[in-house]
């Protein structure tokens, strides 16, 4: 079995012709659905490969996940959408464009390409999460936004913005083509965090006062930070290390191409 990595699954779909087309034309259909009680603590994960993920809070003890297929020219037969279990008893949905594939936790893995080719298929996750459920959602062609979470969150994607909001954390959020938002309220554990893209802007927001050691990168852009830090080391404007209060867990905050922003909520 061949492990196949977001960033091989992106280069795949965007040599084989565009995949997220505009709505116009499209066909569509609710491909999935599911409301299921979940307990705190417990994990919701979505995988996929072409469409958005979009999470919002739910008003109910239940996830209830809405999955969506739209398309012009290509076959939605050959996209699966499937439930599978988790080693930690959480919930993981992961779509589907190759034949023999299967997901984890912790990615995709595929035996070949199979019949992705020229399909144009995208699949639309809503997301709506309760209470003190933790989130874990990933895409590769397409924007992904969490909203109204408050405990932990990753958010990932490949070609896409990046978007999460959590009221607790800690909140991991990274793309490659895009950018990244991530807004956060209390902190609770000792955990680091990371938030990055390669093009695109970099923006982390903090609610509560926190100590950290910051490492700040960018090669093309510039450095803002709305708290009072302490510089360590030289002073470069390409890269910055520097303390927030009594310092401790490592937030890093990195691009190529944009700004990098350390914000006050």
């Amino acid at each position: 079995m061949r492990h196949v990595s977001h960033a091989a699954l992106a280069a795949l779909l965007l040599l084989t012709g565009p995949a997220l087309l505009s709505a116009q034309d499209r066909q569509n259909e609710r491909a999935f659905t599911l409301s299921e009680r979940v307990a705190p603590k417990e994990w919701v994960r979505i995988r996929n490969v072409n469409g958005e993920i979009r999470v919002s809070p739910s008003s109910s003890d239940k996830v209830e996940i809405t999955a969506t297929k739209s398309w012009r020219r290509g076959d939605p037969k050959e996209v699966r959408i499937v439930r599978q279990k988790t080693n930690d008893g959480g919930i993981l949905i992961c779509a589907f464009w190759t034949e023999n594939a299967t997901c984890s936790e912790n990615g995709y893995s595929s035996h070949n390409e199979g019949r992705s080719r020229n399909n144009d298929v995208a699949v639309d996750f809503e997301v709506r999460v309760p209470q003190g459920v933790r989130v874990g959602v990933w895409s590769v062609n397409g924007q992904v936004s969490v909203d109204g979470a408050t405990d932990e969150v990753v958010a990932g994607t490949v070609n896409g913005t990046v978007d999460a909001t959590s009221s607790g954390g800690p909140v991991t959020s990274t793309s490659v083509n895009g950018n990244v938002h991530a807004r956060m309220g209390r902190l609770t554990g000792d955990d680091d965090l990371n938030f990055s893209t390669v093009n695109g802007s970099v923006v982390a927001e903090f609610g509560t006062d926190i100590d950290a050691d910051i490492e700040l990168s960018t090669v093309n852009g510039r450095f803002q930070t709305d708290w009072p830090v302490t510089i360590t080391g030289r002073v470069d404007p390409r890269h910055l290390r520097a303390t927030l209060g009594k310092g401790g867990r490592r937030i890093r905050l990195s691009t190529v191409n944009g700004n990098v922003e350390l914000r006050k909520r």
